[in-house]
C-alpha cells in the first residue's frame, strides 16, 4: 500500500528482491561485442599475458572494464556492476585481477598497447562491412579530427602538470573518425601527454596521426579517401610538411594561426574575390565570405597547399580580435583539396566543430579524469576508454535508426542501457523482459533484433 506524501508517493523500500535485472539495456553492447568479434580479436590480442591455469580470459577482463565504462563507470572498481549481473554479463573478475591486469599490461608498455590497438583495427574494418550503406567512409572518404583535451587531476599523478589554461592535470590528445551529420564518431587515436604539452607540437601531432591511420583499413591510404583535419594546432611547419609528404594518398584541412603576413595579405584582397559562404543545405549564409590567399605568403609551405581565409560579421556582444579587420571576425584554413569551390572547402572545414562533441562524449565516458597512477597505468585506460567509445558508436551505427543515432553516451544510458527488466527462465533459456510501460522499450528490442540478424564472426 502507497500513501502520497508531498508531490510524490511514498513507497516503503526492502531487499531480497529476485527476477530483477539492472543496467540491462547493456545487452545492446554485449551483443555489438559478439557481433562484431570484438571479444574474440582482444582476447586473441593479449594472449601473451594470460597466465596458465589462469580463471580469467584478460581480454574478457579488459572488455568487462570497457563495458562498466560505456556504463557510465569511471574507475576499475566500477566493474562491480557487471559483476552483480552474471546472467547478462558472464562471470567478471574481481578488483584485484583487474588491478593486476592493467599493471601487467602497462609494464608490457609499446608491445601491449600495440596488440589492443590491432585488435581494434581489425574489428573497425569488419564492422564497417556490417554496417554497409550505414558506415561513415560509405560514400568514399573518411575524415580523421584531431584535437588536444585537458584532463583536470586533483592529486600528483604522475606526467601531472600545469596546463595551459593554469588548471593541473593532462593533455591527451586524440583523433575522432566523423561520422557526419548522420551519426557521431569513434576514436582511432589517444596520446596521452604530460599537462604542459603544448597545443602546436608538430611531433604530437604526427605521432597521433600515424595512430589514427593505422586504424583505418588499408584502401583508405590511396587516392586521397583519408581527410585529417585539426584546429590552428596542427597549422606547423612541420606537421603540415609531413602531411604535404603523403599528398597522392592523404588529404588535409588545418586550421592557421593569422600572422601579421596573412592579415597583411586579407587587406589586399580585392572586393570581387571574396564569395559567399555557403551553410550544409548549400544555402548562402548572411554576413560570411570566403577568398583564397596566394602570392608571399605561401613562402616557406609546401607545394600544393592553398590558404583559404574566411571573414564574417561576429555575433552581437562578441569581442574582435587584433586579428581581425574592419570589424570582421577572420579565420583561415590551409588544404591541398582542389577542384572543389572553395565555399565547401570552408564548410567542410568549419564542420571540425563536431569533434567538440566528441570530446564531450569522451569526457562522458572514462576521460573526466585518469583515475590510476602512473603515465603507463593511465595510457591503458586511455585505451580502454577508446574500447567504449568504439562499442556506444558501433552499437548505434549497427542496431539503431532515425535520431537514436545520434543519441550521445549521456542519453544512450538515459534511455536505452540504464533499463532494468525481468529474467525469466523458460525452456532452459533466458529471457530479458523489459517494462512495456518504459518509452524506450520498443527501441530496444528492435536494436537487439537487428543485431541478432547481423552474421556471426567467422
Amino acid at each position: 500500500m502507497k500513501k502520497r506524501i508531498g508531490s510524490y508517493p511514498y513507497i516503503r523500500v526492502e531487499g531480497g528482491g529476485r527476477g530483477a535485472v539492472s543496467q540491462a539495456g547493456g545487452v545492446l553492447l554485449v551483443e555489438t561485442v559478439r557481433k562484431t568479434g570484438l571479444d574474440q580479436a582482444i582476447s586473441a590480442a593479449l594472449t601473451p599475458w594470460r597466465k596458465q591455469r589462469a580463471v580469467h580470459d584478460p581480454g574478457k577482463i579488459l572488455l568487462d572494464v570497457a563495458l562498466a565504462v560505456a556504463l557510465g563507470g569511471d574507475c576499475l572498481a566500477d566493474v562491480g556492476m557487471l559483476r552483480a549481473e552474471p546472467d547478462v554479463f558472464g562471470p567478471v573478475a574481481s578488483d584485484p585481477t583487474v588491478s593486476r591486469l592493467v599493471d601487467t599490461l602497462a609494464g608490457a608498455g609499446p608491445r601491449a598497447l600495440r596488440a589492443i590497438r590491432a585488435a581494434r583495427a581489425q574489428v573497425r574494418e569488419y564492422v564497417r562491412k556490417l554496417a554497409g550503406s550505414s558506415a561513415p567512409d560509405a560514400d568514399g572518404q573518411v575524415i580523421v579530427d584531431l584535437d588536444g583535451v585537458l584532463v583536470l587531476a586533483h592529486s600528483e599523478k604522475q606526467d601531472a602538470a600545469a596546463t595551459w589554461k593554469k588548471t593541473f592535470g593532462h593533455h591527451p590528445l586524440m583523433g575522432f573518425v566523423d561520422h557526419g551529420r548522420g551519426g557521431s564518431g569513434e576514436p582511432v587515436a589517444g596520446l596521452l601527454r604530460p599537462g604542459n604539452a603544448g597545443s602546436n607540437t608538430a611531433a604530437d601531432h604526427i605521432t597521433t596521426a600515424q595512430l589514427a591511420l593505422a586504424q583505418l583499413p588499408k584502401h583508405h591510404r590511396r587516392g586521397r579517401q583519408t581527410l585529417i583535419r585539426t584546429d590552428s594546432g596542427g597549422g606547423t611547419h612541420e606537421f603540415v610538411a609531413w602531411l604535404a609528404q603523403r599528398g597522392r594518398w592523404l588529404s588535409y584541412s588545418v586550421g592557421m594561426t593569422i600572422t601579421d603576413a596573412i592579415h597583411q595579405a586579407v587587406l589586399t584582397v580585392p572586393a570581387s574575390a571574396w564569395t559567399a559562404a555557403v551553410e550544409p543545405g548549400g544555402e548562402i549564409r548572411d554576413g560570411a565570405w570566403v577568398a583564397e590567399l596566394d602570392g608571399d605568403v605561401l613562402k616557406g609551405w609546401p607545394p600544393g597547399m592553398r590558404l583559404i581565409v574566411r571573414k564574417e560579421r561576429p555575433h552581437p556582444g562578441a569581442q574582435l580580435r587584433f586579428t581581425d579587420a574592419d570589424g570582421l571576425r577572420l579565420t583561415v584554413f590551409a588544404t591541398n583539396t582542389r577542384n572543389t569551390p572553395i565555399a565547401a572547402l570552408e564548410l567542410r572545414h568549419r564542420q571540425r566543430a563536431r569533434a567538440e562533441d566528441r570530446i564531450r562524449a569522451a569526457r562522458a565516458t572514462g576521460l573526466r579524469n585518469l583515475p590510476l597512477h602512473d603515465a603507463a597505468q593511465n595510457q591503458i585506460w586511455l585505451e580502454i576508454v577508446q574500447i567504449a567509445l568504439d562499442l556506444l558508436a558501433w552499437m548505434p551505427m549497427l542496431a539503431l535508426t532515425g535520431t537514436a543515432r545520434l543519441w550521445e553516451p549521456r542519453r544512450l544510458r538515459l534511455r536505452l542501457l540504464s533499463a532494468a527488466a525481468q529474467l525469466v527462465t523458460t525452456a532452459r533459456r533466458r529471457h530479458l523482459r523489459f517494462a512495456r510501460h518504459w518509452p524506450w522499450t520498443d527501441v530496444i528490442t528492435e536494436a537487439i533484433q537487428r543485431l541478432v540478424t547481423l552474421p556471426n564472426p567467422g
